[in-house]
């Protein structure tokens, strides 16, 4: 495995800072959520201004929530993200749709209480590049497909048998991080609430503090 290099995501980035950190510590992707609803949202207008601080080499990850086209096409005028991220509940149709228009990589996100959940990610097989597992949230919970701080049974991965690649979510922080990944064997990792103060507020060390655990657990 140590031949592997470990994608390490940091999700709903707002600011130029947050950003540099994330590229110092060594991030491979950096996540830009346009779901309104989330204290991390940010506009097409503000993600402009945002990408001109990701450095070259580094993965702009554009976080949608069962979007249309008119909000799709304006993500991809302001930021050209190198991937969609679908955090709703789009289909394998609307997957392919999306590839096909913008030419970009697509990862779906399924989300995971138990085994069943894991499997259901088999019906992107050939149509997502990438399937990001996050854990379910709560039904009380509802109200925000994703960064609830929420982590999984982990086992119920093991359950997945589909050929696409992979990246876990859900809760992760520094603290837990290694242990997430020797449990998976997850190759690529992403956080929002685990690099925060509070939601929608990252903390420069944290982002480090994730990267680190993650990149050493490797």
């Amino acid at each position: 495995m140590a031949n592997h290099h470990m994608d390490v995501k940091i999700c709903g980035l707002k600011t130029p800072e947050a950003i540099a950190a994330t590229a110092a510590a060594g991030a491979s992707h950096i996540g830009l959520n346009f779901f309104p609803p989330s204290p991390r949202a940010v506009t097409p207008e503000e993600a402009a201004e945002l990408v001109r601080h990701v450095p070259a080499g580094m993965k702009v990850v554009a976080l949608m929530v069962d979007a249309d086209d008119a909000l799709l096409d304006a993500v991809w005028a302001a930021a050209h993200p190198a991937i969609f991220q679908l955090h709703g509940k789009e289909t394998p149709e609307r997957v392919r749709e999306i590839k096909q228009r913008y030419g970009a990589q697509v990862m779906k996100v399924i989300r995971v209480a138990e085994a069943a959940d894991a499997r259901a990610a088999e019906a992107f097989d050939g149509v997502a590049d990438l399937i990001l597992f996050d854990a379910k949230p709560p039904k009380d919970k509802d109200k925000l497909p994703g960064g609830n701080g929420l982590i999984f049974d982990w086992t119920a991965l093991k359950a997945y048998r589909g050929k696409t690649p992979w990246m876990l979510a859900g809760g992760l922080d520094a603290r837990n991080v290694a242990e997430a990944i020797r449990v998976t064997g997850a190759q690529a990792v992403d956080t929002a609430s685990g690099a925060e103060d509070a939601p929608g507020v990252k903390n420069p060390e944290k982002i480090r503090a994730f990267v680190s655990a993650a990149l050493q657990a490797d």
